[in-house]
């Protein structure tokens, strides 16, 4: 009788691919075997003393255990609106236009949930970072996936881009109700200028669809590079929302703070949703990102830097061993073309073979849709021995395939 309950949601996601990877992964290290790992975009660093210092003082104190607020504790989202208006010049309110969440995965999430009906359509770029299209579907609605092309410096091409979104709304039906954009972005770590949102803003009033921008690697940009807001495009609130999380910035992965900013009907849905489903964050937990936000930023440039410098030794090291990879200006990550010669394994026999023979492991470009398949993402989680070593490896395995 059992066996033959469903559960829709459910049944409609696909295998996680990374999952095949990481089974591999524990496999070789219960086994003993030393895996260096590029394959999580989980930082490797500490959370800077100061906040880990406030999050210790107010958990001491006994009026700070009981519930907390499910849209984030005011401070908090003032802290957020407070930070929008010191980096991009733009004003938010934090009662009506912020909503603090459990990281920015969690907040997209129930967002979705709160704003899709049964059959919606949401356009999403592919390569994409899997919650971007998967959300919609849990929710029960229906996604569009359109390709996207860049230079080799990891820039858009915004004519191409704009050409496949319009054809895309065009020969849907109904009419997409979404479009997702996500730059800096994971995987391809591909990035735009203001000029793109002052484009997609004209878009989504002309054809009437809200833009969910992601911004997660807005802070880990290098070269001179700055990651633009789509808020600081005129009229952007009444057709947008932009989520960030401080996880990358500010090594705080395991804490779960994130936000999400800007339209109020889109805002409203999350606050409402949200105080159905959670109570919030543990108050020390939101105070501690409060101080992240609205204290020193000299530990955010000491992270961007780790990641510059790992960035580099890698994409120098990497092509001394064989594999010429183009550098990106943004993200935690290397999205690195599989050599030619390899290129008709598909990136998950690739990445099997890398971490088999090279002991080296590498999240498979096909995880992130069918788009990816040429390229494996590497994460910038290790140091430089690790990286290195991870050269040497490679380059012995390179030697064995030419």
């Amino acid at each position: 009788m059992f066996e033959e309950i469903q559960f829709n949601a459910i049944n409609r996601l696909p295998n996680y691919v990374f999952a095949e990877i990481n089974e591999l992964k524990m496999r070789a290290r219960r086994a003993g075997e030393d895996i260096i790992d590029f394959s999580m975009g989980n930082p490797d660093g500490p959370t800077p003393p100061h906040i880990v210092e406030k999050l210790v003082e107010t958990a001491k104190k006994p009026k700070n255990y009981g519930y907390s607020v499910s849209k984030g504790i005011y401070k908090l989202r003032l802290a957020i609106t407070d930070w929008y208006e010191r980096r991009y010049g733009v004003k938010l309110d934090p009662e009506s236009e912020a909503v603090a969440t459990m990281g920015s995965k969690e907040g997209y999430v129930h967002l979705i949930q709160a704003i899709t009906n049964p059959g919606d359509v949401a356009i999403v770029p592919e390569p994409a970072y899997p919650i971007h299209t998967h959300a919609f579907i849990i929710a029960g609605g229906n996604v569009v996936k359109i390709p996207f092309s860049y230079n080799e410096k990891y820039e858009l091409d915004y004519d191409k881009f704009f050409e496949s979104l319009k054809n895309s709304i065009e020969d849907s039906m109904p009419r997409p109700k979404f479009v997702v954009v996500n730059f800096p972005h994971n995987p391809t770590t591909v990035t735009v200028k203001k000029d793109f949102y002052e484009r997609l803003v004209a878009m989504a009033k002309k054809e009437r669809f809200y833009i969910l921008s992601d911004i997660a690697y807005a802070d880990i940009t290098f070269d001179g590079y700055k990651t633009p807001s789509i808020f600081e495009v005129e009229g952007a609130k009444e057709v947008a929302v932009e989520s960030f999380t401080l996880s990358k910035s500010y090594n705080m992965a395991g804490w779960r703070v994130g936000f999400v900013v800007g339209n109020k009907k889109l805002i409203g849905a999350l606050q409402k949703i949200k105080s159905w489903f959670d109570y919030g964050m543990f108050t020390p937990i939101q105070v501690a990102a409060t101080v992240a936000l609205n204290g020193p930023q000299d530990c955010v440039k000491e992270i961007i830097q780790t990641y510059k410098s790992r960035r580099d030794v890698l994409l120098k090291s990497f092509e001394n061993a064989g594999w010429k990879i183009d550098k990106p200006s943004a993200t935690m990550f290397v999205w690195a073309k599989i050599p030619e010669n390899l290129r008709h394994l598909g990136s998950m026999e690739f990445s099997k073979q890398l971490l088999n023979e090279a002991k080296v492991a590498v999240s498979p470009g096909i995880g992130f849709g069918e788009h990816g398949d040429e390229y494996v993402r590497i994460a910038l989680i290790e140091n430089h021995n690790r990286i290195r070593q991870a050269a040497r490896n490679i380059k012995q395995y390179l030697k064995k395939r030419s």
